[in-house]
């Protein structure tokens, strides 16, 4: 067995993993489940006797007992175990992986993780050749071959198709925010400013949080024009449905399921960029909004159109339908993740028609959105995160984010803290129901493997 093309090449599919956006448990036990598979030997732990392993990696374990012997000396070392493991552990910029050869050889790869995509085709790619290459245990060549033919095989949305689902969710959430349907025009328009924008310093590596603060500025001038010249009836709500694709759903996702698989430093890093960027869309839209009071226009916001349920089932779809264009989610993939989104606000919907609590609405919304996504990943043995992140969309709190930032550049300090407060509150309820969704799940997984 040739160790280092072996270790290269697993460490090469945790890498790609990592830059499509999968979550740090799946990374570090998509590698791990390789080498063990090719039964390789943890670092350490033959020096040690004991596992040393840091926080948040992961280790497989392959237990052999020998027969019973007649010599004593055979009758003593019965009870011995022949530890066969690999260790990987994967921070949002950095992977490590380690494996010790038969011979007592120490190798270890370092992969520095550059900008994370919302490539959520990728991610169910990836993972499911790492389930073949576990299952089959292909030689080093084929698992060569497999991965080249998975990165050659990977499929990305066109320029003109990710500019259709830029204008898809930015009108559809517009609607969702009580926008009319002048401003869900105003808002798709402002969604193709944002996706133009994006496209273009993405090119050339630009910070992200640079590009959010831009992208948010040059798209919300605009947006505030079309309502003081009357071209919308609310430019709040056009500001508000453009700037859901700049919310980090990925990234707020993939926290709080780090943090349920004790992944705490990877979870924190990510709730981090995820506020990060709140900040940023705040600077962005806030600076715009001051530029237009002061100098140009007052921005101007109008009514609730008040929608029946009809019409926000099938915005929600439509949203949803954008996003999985904007996460590279495809075939039948797409209808499901819609049809998660459209449900989802449905139960927000009826829970406040029955007169529940908003918060409660949207914990038991979450709640559904993640056992969908569950379900759903175990029926199609796809990773549960391509259904989730687009499933909660409609919940996600960009309004108050929004109106947050907006009492803030207007001075008035204690709405601020209300709303901001309010917003926060959500945000936590919905980690707390992916949270419980999780454990539940994780929990069950385990009970089943030591049944078997």
């Amino acid at each position: 067995m040739d160790y280092e093309a072996l270790l290269d090449l697993a460490t090469e599919l945790g890498y790609q993993l990592a830059i499509s956006g999968a979550e740090t448990f799946r990374i570090e036990e998509s590698i791990v489940r390789i080498l063990d598979a090719y039964r390789v030997e943890i670092v350490g732990s033959a020096e040690t006797g004991r596992n040393t392993k840091p926080v948040a990696a992961r280790t497989v374990e392959t237990v052999e007992t020998t027969e019973k012997a007649e010599s004593s000396n055979d009758s003593a070392a019965s009870g011995r175990f022949e530890s066969l493991k690999a260790q990987a552990f994967a921070i949002p910029n950095c992977l490590i992986v380690s494996i010790r050869t038969p011979e007592g050889e120490s190798l270890t790869r370092m992969r520095r993780i550059g900008y994370h995509g919302n490539d959520l085709d990728g991610v169910e790619r990836f993972s499911n050749l790492s389930r073949r290459i576990c299952r089959e245990k292909p030689d080093i060549e084929t698992f060569r071959r497999w991965l080249d033919e998975t990165k050659n095989s990977h499929r990305f949305y066109t320029l003109p198709a990710v500019l259709l689902g830029s204008y898809l969710a930015a009108g559809a959430f517009c609607i969702l925010f009580d926008g009319s349907l002048k401003d869900a025009v105003c808002a798709g328009i402002c969604g193709l400013m944002i996706a133009c924008v994006s496209r273009f310093l993405d090119r050339f590596q630009t910070n992200p949080f640079f590009v959010t603060i831009l992208s948010a500025f040059i798209m919300a001038v605009p947006a505030y024009a079309m309502g003081a010249w009357g071209i919308a009836d609310n430019s709040d709500a056009v500001v508000i449905g453009a700037l859901m694709l700049l919310v980090p759903g990925l990234l707020f996702t993939n926290a709080m399921r780090d943090i349920i698989f004790g992944d705490t430093n990877s979870g924190i890093n990510r709730v981090v960029q995820v506020f990060l960027t709140a900040a940023a869309i705040a600077l962005g839209t806030g600076a715009a909004w001051n530029l237009s009071a002061r100098f140009l226009w007052t921005p101007q916001a109008g009514g609730d159109p008040g929608y029946s349920y009809l019409v926000q089932a099938i915005a929600s779809f439509t949203g949803c339908a954008g996003f999985s264009i904007l996460f590279n989610i495809h075939g039948i993939g797409t209808m499901i993740c819609c049809l998660g989104g459209m449900f989802s606000w449905t139960v927000y919907f009826f829970a406040m028609r029955l007169g529940v609590s908003e918060l409660t609405a949207y914990f038991l919304a979450t709640v559904f959105a993640a056992v969908y996504a569950e379900t759903m990943a175990r029926i199609r043995k796809f990773p549960a995160i391509s259904y989730l992140v687009v499933s909660i969309f409609p919940l996600i709190p960009g309004a108050g984010v929004y109106y947050t930032m907006n009492y803030l550049v207007r001075g008035e300090t204690s709405l601020v803290a209300d709303q901001g407060l309010y917003t926060i509150a959500i945000a936590g309820l919905m980690a707390v129901a992916i949270l419980l969704v999780s454990t539940i799940v994780r929990l069950w997984n385990v009970a089943r493997q030591k049944r078997k």
